[in-house]
């Protein structure tokens, strides 16, 4: 029986994460020199299943060029084999691989995979997000560069700030149930949040950008300048502390 499209997400990220693994387990590189290496390795084993499994789909990659024949095409996969280089190379296990799929003008379909925690999240079945714990509201934020944005949540809701690595690992911690929110509005691209977004929608989380407005993927433009995910009962309180709504 042919995979469904969850399936094959979940096929190329999962091949992807056996191969980081692997490369970093054999102690061969570190630092830059293992990031770089990981990110062309896992870019080979998602784009070796998705000819495999899908071999008329386009692949749009942050470790690629551009395929213009995505802004016609109905089937794209838009992919980040390494989100988290830095940390990736560094030992930590807040990085992720990204596999999603944009067809029919949305995101239909995806796997994240967490090398790291031995986990592959996928849009289905949808991670259950847990039940928010007693205390402060939780503030994932960037171990190096905290947006404004983020700080505003904070003071509105009197949070706990937590850092945690890449774009895609903070986004998949509120699916996770590690924090309850996350901001950013420093830029990215549409592969850094289009299968952690995915995965967090079909959680039932409320995603966005920082004005409110649908996040837009596949768009001639890769650049995605701002982002919020977080828990639907926080969501009217988290955007009207950055702006977005009145």
């Amino acid at each position: 029986m042919p995979m469904d499209d969850v399936r094959v997400a979940e096929v190329a990220a999962r091949a992807a994460a056996g191969t980081l693994r692997e490369l970093r387990d054999r102690g061969e590189l570190t630092g830059r020199r293992l990031g770089d290496a990981g990110d062309a390795a896992a870019q080979g084993a998602i784009v070796a299943a998705l000819a495999e499994h899908r071999p008329d789909d386009v692949v749009f990659s942050e470790e690629a060029v551009d395929d213009h024949r995505r802004l016609s095409a109905d089937r794209v996969w838009i992919v980040d084999p390494l989100d988290g280089t830095r940390e990736y190379g560094e030992g930590r296990h807040d990085w992720a691989v990204h596999v999603a799929l944009w067809t029919g003008g949305d995101l239909t379909a995806a796997a994240v995979a967490l090398p790291g925690l031995d986990e592959v999240l996928l849009t289905s079945p949808a991670p259950t997000v847990p039940e928010r714990p007693g205390g402060a509201v939780r503030v994932a934020v960037s171990r190096t560069r905290p947006p404004a944005e983020a700080s505003a949540v904070a003071a509105a809701f009197d949070a706990e700030l937590v850092p945690l690595g890449s774009a895609g690992y903070k986004t998949v911690a509120v699916a996770r149930g590690e924090v309850d929110v996350y901001v950013h509005g420093g830029g990215m691209y549409q592969w850094d949040s289009a299968a952690p977004v995915a995965v967090a929608r079909a959680a039932g989380l409320t995603t966005c950008r920082l004005d409110g407005s649908p996040l837009v993927y596949n768009a001639p433009d890769p650049w995605l300048p701002d982002l919020v995910v977080c828990r639907q009962e926080l969501a009217d309180r988290v955007l009207r502390a950055i702006g977005g709504r009145a």
